[in-house]
């Protein structure tokens, strides 16, 4: 037997053939008859066709990961079949075509966004197949009769645009070569929080994500005509904090966009503010445009230029202290009245009664431009979110180092009805939002109940082991009380037996039922009369409450410390967490559970 047909072990295609695909390559196979042919891939990619309906792909790992291990050279191969003929397993249905709501989803610091490393795109597939089968649940006859299809969770993703722009590089060269691993994961993950505060790549990181979800709502209505659901925004960690300074910015004037669904045709706006060659055409000064256009100095740069800068630019004395007073006084107007916008009135959340009516004395009494926001041009969404759901957001924590101590209870979105902080009580990264609105009264957050309806064992047995300790205190106060008042008591007369001994057993009852009574007042009703009084959360969230605690599993329980880190990453497979988003999502519809969920 010859050796190019003697062997039954597959042969590699000659090294002229590589460069055919896989389907030139399946073509050919199918043409002449010949199988087991290997093909291998630039990339070290191999395919074997085995035959007509039979193919093995392997996918190798060449060279180590981000984290300095080296893996298997061959990963496990992947089986693929032409057909559906002899499969064991069976073959789901498929999604509701229909979709009634829209969520974007916008991942916080990070590449990987839970313990396994995985992304935000396949973080958010787990989001939309757990809401899948609660829909199947929780709203079973909404989905019988038809009311309802599902919503649809798609990611937006701004790290990877945010580590392209050439940082790695430059970090890379003054980041010490000792614990690499630990390096790389700080420069890849914990300097985010730090981009997010610098201006420049704080402005990238905006433009990225509001860009993003524009562009993803425009491809979504060209792809899907008759949707006629609304918009939602969720985000997690450092992205929480992200959309709520961009809806904080946002203006109230997407109604007609909104209405007529006309956006392809609308681009994102900037701003109104004048240009550069606008102002210049105002002070008659437009001859000086083409040389700051040549410098490449716009507005922002102009405003930090001093009258050497323009003088070595060639302006002269005259034209140089007009535009130096113009851009000055313009750039400290703009800043006084942001600051006062956004610490004195309804339409920030801040509250600084301390700021002047002046636009001088606003400069110097209220110096952070909206609420200490990173001075950027926060770009416009080109619809509506009905509702924000932030998952173990760090938002109260970031208010509060920007300087903002109270968040004015009228104050609400500009574009936005609802916001919901749903964190978990270890969750070290999450920070309330209710005593920011109002600071003088201490109130627990809302328990969000397990999504089979109930409150988990653990802690219904926790707070019955706290009454049964209760009652327990207040009896045996009870009994001591009783027994000191009668070594206490003076002795009476033996005429006055009998209705002392009548009178001893009633003061003994007394005393038992008192402090029983005062103890249930303070284990049961107390809390039940907490829990009836209505608190004023502002309108924040249309006046409803903000902050939603998950409850914590029994394992959790042992060692919060144990379970801090996973607790920060437990959102996008928690049940309870899912049935809250699509509870309130479909009220908005009209639209309720099958059993109460409170």
């Amino acid at each position: 037997m010859s050796k190019r047909h003697g062997s039954l072990s597959p042969r590699t295609i000659p090294s002229s053939s590589k460069r055919h695909t896989a389907l030139e390559t399946y073509m050919l196979a199918v043409t002449l008859d010949e199988w087991k042919k290997k093909l291998e891939s630039p990339n070290r990619e191999i395919i074997i066709l085995h035959n007509p309906k039979l193919m093995v792909h392997y996918q190798p790992v060449a060279g180590s990961d981000e984290w300095g291990a080296t893996p298997v050279e061959q990963g496990r191969p992947r089986t693929v079949k032409r057909g559906v003929e002899n499969i064991s397993v069976d073959i789901h249905c498929g999604e509701p075509s229909q979709i009634d709501h829209l969520v974007f989803v916008v991942h916080g610091i990070g590449p990987a966004c839970d313990l396994r490393f995985r992304s935000i795109v396949q973080c958010v597939n787990d989001f939309r197949s757990v809401s899948l089968n609660l829909l199947q649940t929780h709203f079973k006859k909404a989905q019988e009769n038809q009311q309802i299809g599902r919503v649809e969770f798609l990611p937006v993703n701004w790290h990877s645009p945010l580590h392209s722009t050439g940082v790695d590089v430059d970090l890379q060269r003054i980041t010490l070569p000792s614990i690499n691993r630990l390096r790389h994961f700080t420069n890849d993950t914990i300097l985010d929080v730090f981009f997010y505060n610098s201006p420049t790549y704080c402005q990238t990181i905006v433009d990225t994500v509001a860009s993003e979800m524009n562009r993803i709502y425009t491809l979504f209505l060209q792809r899907n005509p008759d949707f006629k659901g609304g918009v939602s925004i969720a985000g997690h960690s450092l992205g929480s904090l992200i959309l709520f300074d961009i809806l904080t910015n946002q203006k109230d004037s997407v109604g007609a966009i909104d209405s007529d669904k006309d956006v392809l045709n609308v681009t994102m706006e900037q701003g109104d503010a004048p240009t550069l060659e606008e102002d210049l055409k105002k002070l008659h000064l437009s001859e000086w445009f083409p040389v700051f256009e040549k410098e490449k100095v716009d507005k922002e740069a102009l405003a930090l230029c001093t009258e050497k800068d323009l003088q070595e630019m060639g302006i002269p004395l005259g034209p140089r202290k007009k535009i130096l007073n113009y851009f000055r006084s313009d750039s400290a107007g703009v800043s006084g009245s942001a600051a006062q916008s956004a610490a004195c009135g309804p339409s920030s959340p801040a509250e600084a009664a301390s700021c002047s009516a002046t636009a001088d004395h606003r400069a110097r009494d209220c110096p952070d431009v909206s609420i200490g926001q990173v001075s950027v041009k926060y770009p416009r969404l080109i619809y509506k979110p009905e509702i924000f759901f932030a998952f173990g957001s760090p938002i109260g924590m970031f208010l509060t180092v920007r300087g903002l101590k109270r968040i004015d209870p009228n104050y609400k979105f500009p574009t936005c009805k609802g916001f919901f902080n749903i964190y978990h009580p270890f969750d070290p990264v999450a920070y309330r939002i209710e005593p920011m609105v109002v600071p003088g009264v201490e109130f627990e957050p809302m328990l969000i109940p397990h999504h089979k309806g109930r409150k988990r064992m653990h802690l219904e047995l926790r707070e019955g082991l706290s009454r049964m300790s209760m009652d327990l205190k207040n009896n045996l106060l009870g009994s001591l009380r009783m027994a000191w008042k009668s070594f206490t008591r003076a002795p009476y007369p033996a005429l006055q037996a009998s209705e002392s001994a009548e009178e001893v057993e009633a003061e003994a009852e007394a005393s038992v039922e008192k402090p029983c009574d005062a103890g249930t007042e303070d284990s049961s009703t107390a809390a039940a009369k907490a829990a009836a009084t209505p608190i004023n959360v502002g309108m924040l969230n249309g006046g409803q409450r903000i902050d939603y605690v998950l409850q914590e599993k029994p394992i959790e329980s042992f060692n919060e410390y144990l379970f801090a880190l996973q607790s920060h990453l437990c959102y996008w497979e928690s049940e309870d967490t899912v049935l809250l988003v699509l509870k309130e999502i479909y009220l908005t519809q009209g639209v309720c559970l099958d059993q109460p969920f409170h």
